[in-house]
């Protein structure tokens, strides 16, 4: 072997040494540090859960300490829930459930009728924080619809520059509840002397608006005409007025009357078949001159599919429609005045209603009324009302700020009860009518805290009893009872003849 490959294998040897011998301790180096950061890691571990298992004894000696005051806040949740979200008493106790992980678990769920009665405490308790307001503010009144035997005066107070606070329509959330009274029958005596009350404890507004109703109207002229040295001024709700105004126009309207009677056959007829796409808006007994320029709209839209050119095919969907809408096409030339009319009412209700009434909104409204016929009945008693009105405006030197002339907060509040107590068994006005006052305004919740600790249970029964008449459900209850015939604890019990 020649001695220079011998030095080439050596040197071979060499490197692959020195390469191994380099890994070798670089894989030590590694394994050193790992060891080290390894130790660390575990020794930050034992002190993490040290302090977990410090704060978890924290936590349950503080739920210890405050078990009997946690319900309160519990209790201003499951208020806030029904006045938030507008959900039944019943639903509550199942959403308190799906969240309870997150929440409280040491707290049991309530029972719905704990709910019931949380409500009605903070709604007492608010009503009875009511005071004076200290500038000048409208009363908005108006008379619930019968339920079961009972109707309810409502009064809601809103102050003159609500509207251009807000910059647009007044809701329930903008209003205080600041009278509320049950009774089987209102008349107008009965609501004077209602608001007698009211008034004594809230001050006298500047001006009522109301609907046209009667027992209202009797009312209101009466407690007014018993303090003629405060001048208070009567605002007619517009939407109401519109109304009637649509209801004088068309209501004995044979051409009407003949539209009204096509429309309830043909929505009998296709109602259980694939055009049920055209039925028309529901079509109301009681107000239906409230609602009626929806089905002026839907007129105006299947006029043009009723009454086209040429005859149809046998068989097919347009010869169907035509079948069942027969007679409609020969009130066309009605149609299209009535679709006219209410569609300009619509723009002008829509326009008072939105930003009130003022200088700037009274040019806009008589522009509107101008497109209708000078001989329209509408636009008559329209610019009748818009006329009364914009006076009483300047009478209360307003300037550009506008006047509250819708009350459909009045309205949306007994829409929103409704929602809240559509589940109630036996539809009638009981003690849930103190739900009211908690669905105007925006009441925090600290206010409904404190108003859970300022009216107890017994003294928000105590109110009910002396406020609220006894209900159907009551009556029965107490009749069962009294005539129920006794039952002896023990010996033979004997039958009284009932000959």
């Amino acid at each position: 072997m020649k001695i220079s490959k011998l030095v080439r294998s050596r040197n071979d040897w060499k490197a692959k040494a020195k390469n191994r011998g380099s890994h070798i301790r670089g894989f030590r180096k590694q394994v050193r540090a790992y060891q080290k950061r390894q130790v660390r890691d575990q020794q930050e571990i034992d002190r993490l859960e040290n302090e977990i298992t410090q704060l978890r004894a924290a936590l349950r000696d503080a739920e210890r300490t405050r078990v009997t005051g946690a319900m309160m806040p519990y209790r201003t949740l499951c208020v806030l829930l029904v006045v938030g979200s507008i959900v039944s008493f019943r639903s509550v106790p199942r959403i308190m459930q799906v969240f309870q992980p997150w929440l409280w678990a040491q707290v049991r769920i309530p029972h719905f009728t704990s709910v019931i009665n949380w409500t009605l405490r903070a709604g007492i308790a608010l009503f009875e924080q009511v005071s004076t307001l200290s500038e000048p503010w409208v009363a908005i009144l108006d008379c619930s619809i019968d339920i079961g035997t009972r109707k309810a005066l409502v009064v809601l107070r809103v102050a003159l520059s609500a509207l251009q606070r807000k910059q647009g329509a007044i809701g329930p959330r903008d209003c205080e509840c600041i009278g509320l009274e049950v009774s089987h029958q209102w008349n107008g005596l009965r609501v004077s002397e209602a608001l007698s009350r009211i008034f004594a404890k809230t001050g006298v507004p500047a001006a009522i608006l109301k609907d046209g109703g009667s027992d209202l109207q009797r009312g209101v002229a009466l407690f007014c005409a018993q303090r003629p040295e405060q001048k208070i001024y009567l605002l007619e709700d517009v939407g109401h007025f519109a109304a009637n105004a649509l209801k004088a126009l068309y209501a004995t309207s044979k051409s009407f009357l003949k539209f009204i009677q096509i429309t309830a056959r043909a929505a009998a007829r296709i109602r259980q078949t694939n055009l049920a796409w055209l039925l028309p808006p529901k079509i109301r007994t009681k107000g239906r001159f409230q609602s009626i320029t929806a089905v002026a709209q839907w007129a105006h839209k299947i006029i043009e599919i009723v009454g086209g050119r040429g005859r149809a095919q046998a068989h097919t969907d347009l010869s169907r429609v035509r079948k069942a809408f027969a007679g409609f096409a020969s009130l066309r030339p009605f149609l299209k005045r009535f679709s006219h009319t209410c569609a300009l009412t619509e723009r002008f209700l829509k326009l008072l209603k939105t930003t009130g009434l003022n200088e700037t909104t009274h040019l806009e409204a008589q522009a509107i009324l101008a497109q209708l016929s000078p001989r329209s009945l509408v636009r008559r008693r329209l610019s009748l009302w818009l006329e009364k009105h914009i006076h009483i405006q300047r009478l209360l030197a307003m300037g550009q700020q506008p006047l509250l002339v819708s009350s459909d907060a009045i309205e949306s509040l007994f829409g929103l009860f409704k929602t809240v107590i559509q589940r109630n068994p036996q539809a009638e006005l009981n003690r849930l009518i103190y739900l009211l006052p908690l669905l105007c305004a925006n009441h925090s919740a600290d206010e409904i805290d404190g108003a859970l600790k300022q009216c107890s249970h017994t003294s928000m029964r105590n109110h009910i009893v002396e406020n609220l008449p006894p209900t159907l459900r009551q009556h029965r209850s107490q009749m069962f009872k009294t005539s129920a015939i006794p039952v002896p604890n023990s010996g033979n019990f004997q039958r009284p003849d009932t000959a």
